[in-house]
Formats: structure tokens, sequence, C-alpha cells
């Protein structure tokens, strides 16, 4: 891994505008079901999130390229569940994991509306609620009305810690130059990426709980 970020870095410095393609990519493919559990597409994100203090990339194009391919990934795996039901959770190459397909249902059938939501960040369910949800008749309009501020706040929340603390690292730390960072410190990127992903599973977690012991007749 540590190779594959050091090549990421030399080529966004090479190739700074297929940089956002490779972005795109990496959000879309982290989608696909089975694929995307496979393909380090957040590892890859927080990597390259934190060439933007040193003006190799930019901002707003960095998540503006993670959003979209997110949006259709889970978009697409969405559809093909919902026009083929739950034949295609039988059909291959799901039938060939089922233990995945399995955890995806119960996570589903635990959390409802919230799981399309929850999943964002649950590494494992990733690229498998989106079809689940599709097979299992959530309406469009439901599933993309928690899928795209998801895919927001999961973009926001793997972009930012890492320009945040190359920043920090930057101007407190004494390192000449942001891509030193990114190509040496890349670890720590992903686990306080990691960490804010989790916390922000965990808070919609414990607000849900207390909703639904609010709502419990006494």
């Amino acid at each position: 891994m540590a190779s594959l970020i050091d090549q990421l870095v030399g080529f966004v410095g090479a190739h700074g505008i297929l940089a956002y393609a490779t972005l795109f990519l990496a959000a879309l493919l982290e989608a696909v079901p089975i694929i995307g559990s496979v393909i380090p597409g957040t590892t890859i994100i927080l990597a390259m999130s934190a060439l933007i203090p040193g003006g190799e990339l930019h901002l707003v194009p960095v998540l503006a390229s993670a959003i979209t391919g997110a949006i259709i990934g889970d978009g697409t795996a969405f559809w093909i569940g919902h026009r083929s039901k739950l034949g295609i959770l039988n059909a291959w190459p799901l039938s060939r994991y089922p233990g995945i397909v399995a955890q995806s249902e119960t996570f589903f059938e635990r959390y409802g509306t919230l799981a399309v939501f929850l999943a964002r960040f649950v590494a494992p369910v990733r690229a498998v609620v989106p079809i689940t949800a599709g097979a299992l008749g959530m309406p469009p309009p439901r599933f993309y009305a928690v899928n795209i501020p998801a895919i927001v706040l999961w973009a926001l929340a793997h972009v930012l810690p890492g320009v945040l603390a190359v920043t920090i690292l930057h101007r407190y730390g004494g390192f000449a130059h942001p891509a030193a960072l990114a190509r040496h410190y890349w670890m720590p990127l992903v686990i306080v990426g990691g960490l804010v992903a989790g916390l922000a599973v965990w808070w919609l977690r414990h607000r849900r709980g207390i909703n639904v012991r609010a709502k419990r007749p006494e």
C-alpha cells in the first residue's frame, strides 16, 4: 500500500487533471457490489486529499469527483437491484458471497431506511446495501433522499481530516512541503479519517437509539 500511495503522489504531480478522474473512479468502483469490497477507494481519497494544502489538488474538484463517483456508483447498484428484485441477490457474482449478502440484508432489516445512510461509513456492507435496498423495494425518492446526504457527509469526513492534518503539520511541524507528508504519513491520515467516520456512525446510532426509546409507550 505504501508503494501505491507513493505512485499516486508521483502521478498527481505529473498529471494533476487526471488525478480527479482517479478520485472519481475510486469512489465509483468502491460502490460496485463485491468489487467495492477490495478496492481501496477510501484510502486513495484520504491520501490524495493530503495534497490539497500544497496546491497539487484543489478542494472543490476533489469533493466533486468523490461525490459524483459515489452517487453514480450507488445509484447504478440501486437501480440494478430495483429492476431485478430479489433474484439479483442470488445471481452471480453475489451468489458466490452469501455471507456478505446476508450481512447486508440483516443490516438493512435492522436499520431500515437509515441503513442506506449508515452503510456509507461501514466498509463491509457499503458496496452491497444499495443493491439490497433496490432489491427489497425501497422507493427511489426515499433512497436518494438518504443516500445523497450520506455521500456528501462521507466525502467531507474523508477529505477534510487529511487537509486539516497536513495543514497543521506543514504550518507548525516544520515540514517543507505537504506532498512529503502525503508520501510518508498516509497511514495516520487514513486513521484520522477512519476515526471521524466512525464517530459519525456512533453519533447517528446513538441518536437513533434515543429516538426509539422516546417513542416507546411507558
